[in-house]
């Protein structure tokens, strides 16, 4: 990375990293006053960092911002734990993944990214609905699935930018936020064990961080 954009990602990305180490402390030891102060703050991290990368210079930037805008209001959604809190909180995501999607859509796209995501997203699909649909019910059996394609969508569309120059933080940030929200759902539907935060939220917050930098490039 250039000297510019170490002069501008520095602090957030700091102030994220802070944040975030101690988010999972407060989260590992059961402190809720901890959960309310540091998730908010891990969050808003992200926020700033592609604000002072100049999200808002370019449309990709500003789609990518919005995404990131509805997944804090996904985050602060998840920080109770309720079942219609987690429902907000997966439209939330829902709509931030879409954002992006819309993002990387407007990027030229590489075929061969494209077939190489579709194949691996779709072997992600087959075995997290596997791993799942048994643990859900309700509204959820409806829900989980349409959020998991979604996800997918985004991971084939992150795919499709493969050679360009923030390919590397985009596909690799698609898959992070993917892949810890397996820790989520394992939370919410499975084991509601405190360990799934030692690796699902350092993961998450590090996948909006690759993406937010992205905007430097564009």
């Amino acid at each position: 990375m250039p000297d510019a954009f170490w002069d501008s990602a520095g602090l957030p990305l700091a102030m994220g990293l802070l944040s975030t180490l101690a988010l999972v402390a407060c989260d590992f030891r059961g402190w809720r006053p901890g959960r309310y102060l540091f998730k908010p703050l891990s969050a808003l991290a992200f926020i700033w960092l592609a604000w002072s990368l100049g999200a808002t210079q370019s449309s990709y930037g500003t789609t990518l911002l919005i995404g990131l805008a509805l997944c804090m209001v996904g985050d602060l959604a998840l920080m109770f734990e309720r079942e219609d809190a987690f429902l907000l909180g997966l439209v939330a995501f829902l709509s931030g993944h879409l954002a992006y999607v819309a993002a990387f859509a407007l990027l030229p796209m590489n075929a061969t990214g494209l077939w190489t995501s579709l194949l691996l997203a779709t072997g992600l699909v087959t075995g997290s609905l596997r791993w799942l649909i048994p643990h859900i019910s309700g509204v959820m059996r409806y829900a989980v699935p349409l959020y998991i394609l979604v996800i997918a969508s985004m991971l084939v569309v992150a795919g499709g930018t493969m050679g360009l120059p923030a390919s590397a933080l985009i596909i690799s940030g698609a898959w992070a936020f993917a892949i810890s929200d397996l820790a989520v759902a394992r939370r919410q539907f499975i084991s509601s064990s405190r360990y799934n935060q030692l690796w699902g939220t350092p993961l998450y917050f590090l996948a909006q961080y690759l993406l937010a930098s992205s905007v430097a490039f564009y």
